[in-house]
C-alpha cells in the first residue's frame, strides 16, 4: 500500500512540476483578437460569374456536389484555394502537418501572397507538431489561426496534457468537430474528412471512407455565418495567446521554402500521378456539370455548447436531425463510424422498424475500428437492434491487411469515417456527426439537411456499394430452428464465395479481450 501511495506521489509531483515548467508557454491575458465577419461572395470574378449564373437558375435553392472518392476530395480544396480572390474560410477537428497538410497549406500560403484572406480555426486537441507551422502562417498578413477551446499551455506534452484533464476535464473533454471549408463566400465544402494523409488516400496506415458536399447557394452564407460564430466566440484564441517565441517574418519565409519544396515533391510522387491520371477533368465548384439542387439547411450546434453544464437542445442539431427521421415512411439509411445510439436511440430505431419503416446501418467493424471504446458501446446495442429489425452492416478492414496493436488505437487499410443520413430516398444529411453520446452532448458538430431525391440517391449509391459482400459484413441472428439460434452471425464474401463467422471476424484476440474489457465500464456517455 505504502508502493502505491508513494507511486501516486511521485505522478502528482511530476504533474505539478509540468505546470510549473509550461507556465513559460502558458496562455497570456494581453492578446488582440479582432473580430471578424465573412466577406461579401465574389462575383465579379470566373468562378463568382459562373457559380452565380447556377444559383440564378434554381432560386430558392442550392447546389451540391457528393464527394465519394478521396483524391476527388483533396483536388477539389487544392483548385478551390488556387481560384480563390477573395477569401478562405477553415474550420476543422485535425489538420495535420504531413503531406497533403503541408500541400493544403503551402496553397493557403500562395492564396495569401495574391491577396487573399484566410482565415483557419483548428480545435486545439490534435496540435502537435503543427504549432510551428501554424504560427509561420498566422506571421503572414493575410492568414490569422485560432485554436479552439485549447489547452492552456502551448504544445503541452502528454503528461502536461493529462494533469490538465485532471483539473479542467468537463472543459476539455469538450472539443469542435466541425469541418467546412469556404472560399470566396460563394462556394463550401461540408461534410467528414479533416485535413490529412488519410482522408485523401495517402495514409501509410489507414484511409478512411468518407463523404463530403461541395455546396453552392443560399446554404453558402448560413455556413459562413456558422464560421464567424465560432471565430468570435470566446473559446477561439489567437495562436499567438501563448507567452514563448513568436514566429516572424524570418520563420515565415523558411516555410515558404519548405512547403514549396514538399509540395514539388508531392506533386512527382505516383499519388499524385494516380490522382492526375483519375481525374483528367479537374474536380473543382468552377467546372460546368451536373449539380444536386435542393432546398437546403445548414445545422451547427452553438459553440456555447462547449461549456454548457447541463443538456440544452437549443445549443445543438440533435434536434433537428431527428426532426428529419420522424418524416420518415418508407426507409431510413444511416452510416455512422462510431454508432452507439444508447438504450433511447435503440428504442426509437426499432419502433421505426416497428411501423413498417426499414431501418439500415453502416458502421465499422471491430477490426475496422480505429476506437475500440467506442466498438464497445456500440456492441452492447447491437443485438437489441438485430432482435428489433435493424438491418446491421460492418465495413470489413482491406483485405490482406495485417491488425497493428490495438494500444494505439489504430485499424488497418480501410476505416468507415463517413456521416450521412438518408430518408424515404428524398431528404439528406452529410456532416461531422456522429450517432453517438459524444457527438450528441459533447463536441459540436455541423452538417447540411437537403431535400433532394437525386442527392438522395447518389448517398445511397455509396452506400449500397459500401454494403457489397466484399465490402462489408452483414450481422444477422441465426434464425430459429438453426443449432446456434438466435445467436449473432457475420455474413461475407471472399473470392466470391459465402464466407460465415460466429464472432467479430479479422480481429485479434487482444482486440476482442479489449473490448470485452471496455463494455465493462461506465464510459458510454463519454463515447
Amino acid at each position: 500500500m505504502k508502493r502505491i501511495y508513494r507511486r501516486a506521489g511521485i505522478i502528482l509531483a511530476l504533474a505539478l512540476l509540468e505546470l510549473a515548467l509550461g507556465a513559460c508557454s502558458s496562455m497570456r491575458t494581453d492578446f488582440a483578437k479582432r473580430p471578424s465577419k465573412a466577406l461579401p461572395p465574389a462575383t465579379s470574378t470566373p468562378s463568382g460569374h459562373y457559380i452565380q449564373s447556377e444559383v440564378n437558375q434554381h432560386p430558392d435553392q442550392s447546389g451540391f456536389r457528393l464527394l465519394t472518392s478521396n483524391n476527388n476530395a483533396l483536388m477539389s480544396r487544392i483548385v478551390l484555394a488556387d481560384h480563390a480572390q477573395h477569401s478562405i474560410d477553415l474550420q476543422y477537428y485535425i489538420f495535420d502537418n504531413d503531406a497533403t497538410g503541408r500541400l493544403v497549406a503551402q496553397r493557403l500560403l500562395t492564396a495569401a501572397d495574391r491577396g487573399v484572406r484566410v482565415r483557419i480555426l483548428l480545435d486545439d486537441i490534435n496540435v502537435h507538431n503543427e504549432i510551428d507551422m501554424l504560427d509561420a502562417l498566422n506571421a503572414h498578413p493575410n492568414i490569422k489561426v485560432r485554436l479552439f477551446n485549447p489547452f492552456s499551455t502551448r504544445d503541452p506534452s502528454m503528461l502536461s496534457k493529462m494533469t490538465q484533464f485532471m483539473f479542467d476535464a468537463h472543459r476539455l473533454n469538450r472539443r469542435m468537430h466541425n469541418k467546412s471549408y469556404i472560399v470566396d463566400s460563394n462556394v463550401a465544402v461540408v461534410g467528414g474528412r479533416n485535413i490529412g494523409d488519410g482522408y485523401f488516400d495517402a495514409g501509410r496506415d489507414t484511409n478512411f471512407r468518407d463523404l463530403d458536399l461541395i455546396a453552392i447557394g443560399p446554404v453558402v452564407k448560413e455556413a459562413s455565418h456558422a464560421f464567424d460564430e465560432y471565430w468570435n466566440s470566446d473559446d477561439a484564441y489567437p495562436v499567438t495567446a501563448f507567452r514563448g517565441k513568436r514566429a516572424n517574418g524570418y520563420d515565415l519565409a523558411k516555410l515558404r521554402v519548405d512547403l514549396t519544396r514538399d509540395a514539388r515533391t508531392f506533386a512527382q510522387s505516383d499519388y499524385a500521378q494516380a490522382t492526375l491520371d483519375a481525374l483528367p477533368d479537374g474536380p473543382t465548384a468552377d467546372r460546368p456539370g451536373t449539380w444536386f439542387w435542393g432546398s437546403a439547411k445548414l445545422v451547427a450546434d452553438q459553440p456555447e455548447k462547449i461549456n454548457a453544464t447541463t443538456d440544452d437542445p437549443s445549443l445543438r442539431i440533435g434536434p433537428q436531425i431527428k426532426s428529419m427521421l420522424d418524416q420518415a415512411q418508407k426507409n431510413v439509411l444511416l452510416i455512422s463510424p462510431y454508432f452507439v445510439p444508447g438504450k433511447s436511440g435503440t428504442r426509437y430505431l426499432t419502433s421505426l422498424v416497428a411501423h413498417g419503416i426499414s431501418v439500415s446501418a453502416l458502421t465499422n467493424s471491430l477490426a475496422s475500428s480505429d476506437e475500440p471504446a467506442v466498438h464497445a458501446g456500440y456492441s452492447r446495442y447491437r443485438y437489441a437492434l438485430l432482435d428489433g429489425g435493424v438491418q446491421l452492416h460492418e465495413l470489413r478492414p482491406a483485405p490482406g491487411a495485417s491488425q497493428p496493436t490495438t494500444a494505439r488505437g489504430r485499424s488497418s487499410g480501410i476505416s468507415l469515417h463517413a456521416k450521412a443520413i438518408v430518408v424515404d430516398d428524398q431528404w439528406v444529411f452529410v456532416g461531422s456527426m456522429n450517432l453517438d453520446q459524444r457527438s450528441k452532448l459533447l463536441n459540436t458538430e455541423m452538417g447540411i439537411i437537403v431535400d433532394s431525391p437525386p442527392l438522395a440517391n447518389a448517398v445511397t449509391e455509396f452506400f449500397d456499394e459500401a454494403i457489397l459482400p466484399a465490402n462489408a459484413y452483414d450481422v444477422v441472428l441465426n434464425a430459429q430452428g438453426s443449432p446456434r439460434a438466435g445467436e449473432m452471425q457475420w455474413r461475407t464474401s471472399d473470392n466470391g464465395k459465402a464466407v460465415t463467422y460466429n464472432r467479430d471476424p479479422e480481429a485479434t484476440a487482444k482486440r476482442r479481450l479489449e473490448v470485452s474489457f471496455l463494455k465493462l465500464l461506465p464510459i458510454e456517455g463519454m463515447l
